[in-house]
């Protein structure tokens, strides 16, 4: 469905409509807009009822619309042939635009952990200017609370969960995608995080030659090996195939083989997710 739990408009404000090519996604949007089974499922209902919730947007000095809410909405309108859309205009400072959007997105049911990330950092980068704070640990004189607390109520996420995520950030990209996808656990992609970018590069050939995972112990070995300056692609293969010689069986597919049954633009995490949400599909029918 495409009804949102977005902030209720005021009274004063119309919903107007926007030629489509006016309306600019938002800048250094965090939530990934993809073709996958849900934005079928919101392509669909949109066919068949219309856009039910306008895209809010905000007016930018070079003349077009910055959209704060409604990124899929907008993919999936460009997909029916929309030439224009329904829209709610608001005036928002930056960091009222960047709040608002991290807001309404994180009340979306499926959200990558990298989206997640990404999504805290640019809210606890705001709540940290506004208060004119440097450290997290510092307190916003207004509310007499952190930054990751008053985030952390907001999300239902601890404090501490806030600070995992944040940590996550420093992932590089190969390594953040095996956490988006599940091959990798959070916490594990979270140790990792405090290795260097090199020392990441090298844990992440280690791992695409043994094809094995380190499991959470093994990522504290890892990040103290990088404290001995001991780390290395030998070592790293040394711990991290630990866990396959443990393993019994290993099911593993190439991208060439499952291209057969998925669009050619699908990426690897699209067609786990698809596979695991069919797989789910057929266990609940029986």
């Amino acid at each position: 469905m495409n009804i949102g739990s977005e902030k209720q408009r005021d009274r004063d404000e119309k919903v107007v409509e926007i030629e489509i090519e006016r309306l600019h996604d938002f800048k250094n949007h965090p939530f990934k807009v993809q073709a996958d089974s849900q934005m079928k499922e919101l392509r669909d209902s949109i066919s068949k009822y219309g856009i039910l919730n306008p895209l809010i947007v905000r007016p930018r000095p070079e003349g077009f619309y910055e959209v704060i809410s409604g990124h899929r909405r907008k993919y999936a309108a460009m997909e029916l042939k929309y030439t224009k859309v329904p829209v709610i205009i608001r005036y928002m400072l930056d960091e009222e635009a960047i709040i608002s959007m991290v807001d309404s997105n994180l009340q979306r049911e499926r959200i990558l952990p990298s989206e997640k990330a990404a999504a805290y950092k640019m809210k606890y980068e705001v709540l940290r200017r506004k208060a004119g704070r440097r450290k997290c640990s510092q307190v916003d004189y207004t509310t007499g609370k952190k930054s990751i607390e008053i985030i952390g109520e907001e999300t239902g996420d601890s404090p501490k969960q806030i600070q995992r995520y944040l940590k996550l950030n420093d992932l590089i990209p190969e390594l953040l995608d095996k956490v988006d996808d599940e091959t990798m656990g959070f916490t594990i992609g979270v140790e990792l995080a405090y290795l260097s970018k090199k020392n990441q590069e090298i844990v992440l050939e280690a791992m695409e030659n043994t094809l094995a995972t380190p499991n959470l112990s093994q990522a504290i070995r890892i990040k103290k090996m990088q404290e001995e300056e001991k780390i290395s692609v030998d070592s790293v293969e040394a711990i991290i195939t630990e866990v396959k010689q443990k393993e019994i069986t290993r099911v593993v597919f190439k991208n060439e083989q499952l291209y057969r049954y998925f669009p050619s633009y699908y990426t690897a995490e699209q067609m786990r997710r698809e596979i695991l949400t069919l797989l789910k599909i057929n266990m609940e029918s029986y």
